[in-house]
């Protein structure tokens, strides 16, 4: 049987792209004489110890992804290359590496421009990055056979900024795990209050997201949280869960602010399905996202989320949520109109989010592998 071979940074289940290259790996590596090639900087002990994954580990010199990049590029090449005669089943991401095959795109550098704050240096280095992937996903994805995206913005994208012709580019929205991610009841969300040391009385809204540069929009949640907290009657908490090289910036800036005890920051976290399982609601105003993961995991814990309507996964948002998305992620007036609406309802609004939830737990990470495997193979 032919063998596969993945090319990524991480396949890791601690989340964004590194879940679903993770989910795919597992689906391929419990199918039967299927011999899966992984190149990657890290890959999970679970794919590590599988008897028919072939890990090919790739170091990141001093922790460098500008040092890393490169050598995943050329060994994941390589591999493509001494496979080639057996018919190997290509699948690379964006720019990752530029040979051939299927190309995952999980997030399109040609969408967005990052906007980089601090001193001259950081923003000249951001930008030269920037032009670097932009450049490299250009070649990887004209010299792909097929691109799956994640979501129709995605696809859009791909066929107006790097020009691929639209019969080539096909949408798989990533699937749900209903095990980490079930439903929060009641009983469930107190404890997971109580573990954090949040108060029981207060609702709890939960902000997922890197702190890195301003694409998730923390600083229009910053500036809606500081105008909410004004409010006598305003009762709700902010947790922020991820890192960056702003987030020392925005901590100083809520003490600052006044609001320190309403906003507390976690950093990096590895066990988000718990904290989820203490939020109320999520909020996630991104200027850009592909799919946007941490929202569909929300959503089937049963979590209202408040989102970009320019996000991929708003094209899922069935007709009577349209009230929890964001017309315009710079308009911090209208983030706290958005907040104000969910906090007047928030047992409607938890009633309206079951069937959808229930709707994304049946398409699990095994059916969006199976897709992606249906259209690689269609074309092989």
């Amino acid at each position: 049987m032919h063998p596969w071979l993945l090319v990524s940074g991480d396949f890791t289940p601690l989340g964004g792209m590194d879940r679903a290259n993770h989910a795919f790996a597992r689906h391929l590596a419990g199918r039967s004489s299927t011999e899966v090639h992984v190149v990657a900087h890290r890959i999970s002990p679970d794919l590590m110890s599988s008897p028919r994954v072939f890990a090919h580990q790739v170091p990141r010199p001093l922790g460098w992804h500008v040092a890393g990049a490169p050598l995943l590029a050329a060994i994941g090449r390589w591999w493509a290359g001494r496979l080639r005669s057996r018919r190997v089943r290509v699948l690379v991401n964006g720019g990752n590496c530029a040979a051939g095959g299927t190309n995952w795109v999980h997030y399109l550098h040609a969408a967005y421009t990052p906007a980089a704050a601090g001193h001259a240096g950081r923003r000249m280095k951001s930008a030269l990055a920037h032009h670097h992937h932009v450049a490299g996903e250009r070649a990887a994805l004209q010299e792909a056979r097929i691109v799956i995206c994640n979501s129709r913005r995605t696809k859009q994208d791909v066929v107006e900024r790097i020009g691929i012709a639209e019969e080539r580019v096909h949408v798989v929205y990533y699937g749900s795990d209903s095990v980490h991610f079930a439903s929060v009841g009641d009983s469930q969300r107190r404890a997971a209050k109580e573990a954090l040391g949040f108060p029981l009385d207060r609702p709890l809204i939960g902000f997922v997201g890197t702190l890195g540069d301003r694409r998730k929009a923390f600083d229009t949640l910053f500036d809606a949280w500081t105008i909410l907290c004004q409010r006598r009657d305003w009762d709700a908490d902010l947790v922020v869960v991820g890192t960056g090289a702003e987030q020392p910036m925005w901590q100083a800036r809520a003490r600052a602010a006044a609001v320190g005890e309403r906003m507390r920051f976690l950093g990096f976290r590895a066990d988000v399905p718990q904290i989820m399982a203490a939020f109320d609601a999520l909020v996630h105003p991104a200027r850009y996202e592909a799919y946007g993961l941490s929202v569909h995991e929300a959503l089937c814990r049963g979590i209202p989320a408040i989102v970009s309507a320019s996000a991929g996964v708003a094209e899922m948002y069935p007709a009577v949520l349209t009230d929890l998305l964001i017309r315009d992620p710079d308009d911090a007036r209208e983030l706290t109109e958005r907040l104000e609406m969910w906090r007047r309802d928030v047992e409607r609004f938890r009633d309206l989010i079951a069937p959808f939830s229930a709707s994304l737990h049946s398409h699990t990470w095994d059916m969006m592998a199976g897709q992606i495997v249906q259209y690689m193979e269609r074309v092989a």
